[in-house]
């Protein structure tokens, strides 16, 4: 698999991308072992001086020992903070939509100079505390709501989807895999799309049954969704959750497993395929660094994997080899910009701005039609 090996400055992803960008500004104290506060806060610092010194802080949607996105985005806040002594951070987790806008207030008040909200439904909460409090920064994690303090950032995990997608149609032998999917908004139905669209390249007869769990967190039902697909003849699961739950329902069943948002192969066992993953460090040290030398601009920051942002784990120990030749190639070619992943589908030529907020229909691959 392709892999850059180096973080990227923010003008580097600027450039490579044209109308994308991140966020940040400057601020206080230094960074890195973790002690709780006593309003559930956990903050790190290893004694870093400086007068250029930054305070960061993220709001999880769920705890962060749970393996999914929680998880994969405090690896990026560890990755930072064990890499710069001038920076302070500051989490947390398991903070509800609806209870979002206190903790941001809170970390507004308090000494952040920049806070990261981590799940789409924090965007308005996040949008409204934003125009308070014009001297803080705010980021979003895949919203579309800007303001001159607050940027938004995400990464074109359709990218890997489709990569993914392609070694779930090459190894199926009923031609039919089984999403386990979060909300019908189009963040998850463009992946769902992204998937379907690479499993129909290497074959023509694949196709996706998909089970609605209106969660991103919940291991038991996504369990219970996984078995009921697997019992339709499913013999790849793949999913959008937060937990390993549909992998561990795969392992058990003895079928392929596509895990999400972190690797999760310990979990399938000999049935592991491979998932899509994140590297949010690749996002949150140039936007730091820019909070720090003073560059920071409200943008909207979309990368694909040219910046390692997006990417794939490693792959399963049974995995054949003409699976991992042929998603390699197509890698190469998604990496040098010579394979859209929405060509000769229904969303070839649409815009960026369509493909991340007004995706609302399925390919033909994926059976049924997007809830209401």
């Amino acid at each position: 698999m392709v892999n850059t090996n180096r973080t990227i400055s923010r003008r580097e992803m600027l450039g490579a991308l044209g109308a994308t960008g991140i966020t940040a500004l400057a601020g206080c104290s230094g960074g890195s072992d973790d002690t709780n506060t006593a309003d559930g806060t956990t903050t790190s610092d290893d004694g870093g001086s400086g007068s250029d010194s930054v305070t960061a802080a993220w709001v999880y949607i769920s705890e962060v020992g749970d393996l999914g996105w929680s998880h994969a985005h405090d690896e990026g806040r560890k990755a930072v903070d064990e890499k710069y002594d001038w920076l302070e951070t500051e989490y947390t987790e398991a903070v509800a939509p609806e209870d979002s806008e206190r903790v941001f207030e809170q970390y507004a008040q308090g000494d952040a100079d920049i806070v990261f909200g981590t799940t789409f439904g924090y965007q308005d909460p996040m949008f409204n505390i934003a125009e308070q409090y014009p001297d803080t920064y705010f980021e979003h994690a895949t919203g579309y709501r800007t303001r001159e303090n607050m940027g938004r950032y995400m990464g074109r995990i359709y990218q890997p989807r489709y990569l993914a997608g392609q070694a779930a149609g090459m190894v199926t032998e009923n031609n039919t895999i089984g999403y386990v999917a979060a909300f019908p908004i189009p963040e998850v139905i463009r992946s769902i799309n992204a998937m379907a669209l690479g499993a129909r390249s290497v074959n023509p007869d694949a196709t996706f049954k998909i089970r609605w769990v209106n969660a991103w967190f919940d291991p038991q039902t996504s369990k219970q969704a996984a078995n009921s697909l697997i019992d339709e003849g499913c013999d790849v699961i793949s999913q959008e959750q937060d937990s390993p739950a549909p992998v561990r329902a795969a392992n058990e069943a003895d079928v392929w497993a596509s895990g999400y948002n972190a690797p999760m192969g310990e979990f399938g066992g000999d049935n592991y395929l491979i998932s899509p993953v994140w590297n949010w460090e690749e996002v949150y040290d140039p936007t730091i660094s820019a909070v720090r030398d003073g560059t920071w601009e409200s943008d909207a920051f979309w990368g694909g994997m040219e910046t390692n942002l997006p990417t794939l784990d490693e792959w399963g120990p049974e995995v054949p080899q003409e699976v991992k030749d042929t998603v390699a190639e197509t890698e190469e070619e998604i990496v040098n910009g010579e394979l859209d992943v929405w060509a000769d589908s229904p969303f070839e030529g649409e815009s960026d701005e369509f493909l991340f907020q007004n995706m609302n229909s399925f390919v033909d691959a994926v059976e049924g039609e997007v809830p209401e």
